[in-house]
Order: structure tokens, then C-alpha cells, then sequence
């Protein structure tokens, strides 16, 4: 591998690190971050939830976000194999990369570390989102969990139980 390739592996490093920092949920900034701001209004949901005799539009809501959950762990299937196709070809994108004026070529075994590592992140984001849509799964089950709303409009102290229940 090149000085290039340490230095890109090296950021990479940094900013994975960083950003997982910065999501983890502790206030780093002095304003409130997009993870503190989508958690205030999940809260929100639950309690309007309460109000709503009907849960179809609740339903709706958690049914598109299971989707696009599911969307992006069968699209890192998809890059997984095109990872592995890539590297039943190297010695196809071996010789293109050497015919490249403005590419400095580090070598057959660097390509291949490079597509395993692609492809570890891909299987890395495949469970991650698995476990997302797995996570959706219990979510609807604290929902239709949640009581109907003439069952809690008397009682406030029920009520305000049943939301936190759904939401710690």
C-alpha cells in the first residue's frame, strides 16, 4: 500500500470515530444534535398517539421506515456480491488501473485488501440495518401495545404510564 492509501485508511479511522462521537447522544455542541431532536419528537409521537382512537396513521408512519430499513440492508447484499464479483475480476481491474496515467498503482494484494475491507463494511451495514428492522418490529409491538384513547382520557396518570412505558 501507498503513503496515500495510510493517510486514507487513517482518516477514514478518525471520522468513523468522530461521527460516532458525535451521534452517541451526549450534548457535545451547545445546540441539540438531529439524534436529541428525532428522540423529542419519537416522545412526542407516543403521547399524540394517545390522543388518536385510530392507529392506522401511526401504523402507516412505522410502516415506511421499516421499509426504507429494509431497502438499505437488501442494497448492502447487493454491494456485498458486487464486492465479491470485483474480486473474482482483479486481474481485469488489475490491468485497468495500471493503464491509468493519473493512478498510482499499489499492487494486486493492496486492491484485494481494499474490496475486503469494502466488504466488511457492507456486511457491517447489512447487520446494522437488520437489526434496525428488527428493532421496528418491537417498536410496533410497544405501539399496538398502547391503549386506546377513551381508556386513558380519564386517568392522566395511565396514560402519561403507557407512554413511558413505549418510550424508555
Amino acid at each position: 500500500m501507498t503513503l496515500i492509501d495510510y493517510g486514507a485508511l487513517a482518516l477514514f479511522a478518525v471520522l468513523w470515530i468522530g461521527y460516532s462521537w458525535l451521534t452517541s447522544g451526549e450534548p457535545v455542541l451547545s445546540r441539540q444534535s438531529l439524534n436529541q431532536a428525532m428522540a423529542e419528537r419519537r416522545r412526542q409521537w407516543i403521547y399524540n398517539s394517545l390522543s388518536r382512537d385510530l392507529k392506522m396513521i401511526d401504523t402507516q408512519i412505522m410502516a415506511g421506515l421499516q421499509n426504507g430499513t429494509a431497502f438499505f440492508a437488501s442494497t448492502s447484499i447487493f454491494a456485498i456480491g458486487g464486492c465479491f464479483a470485483l474480486l473474482g475480476q482483479t486481474d481485469r481491474v488489475d490491468a485497468v488501473f495500471r493503464d491509468l496515467a493519473f493512478v498510482e498503482y499499489s499492487g494486486r494484494a493492496a486492491f484485494e485488501m481494499k474490496v475486503v475491507g469494502l466488504t466488511a463494511l457492507f456486511g457491517y451495514s447489512f447487520f446494522k440495518f437488520g437489526w434496525s428492522y428488527r428493532l421496528f418490529n418491537y417498536c410496533t409491538i410497544l405501539f399496538g401495545a398502547l391503549p386506546m384513547m377513551h381508556d386513558t382520557h380519564a386517568d392522566r396518570a395511565a396514560r402519561s404510564a403507557a407512554a413511558r412505558s413505549a418510550w424508555v
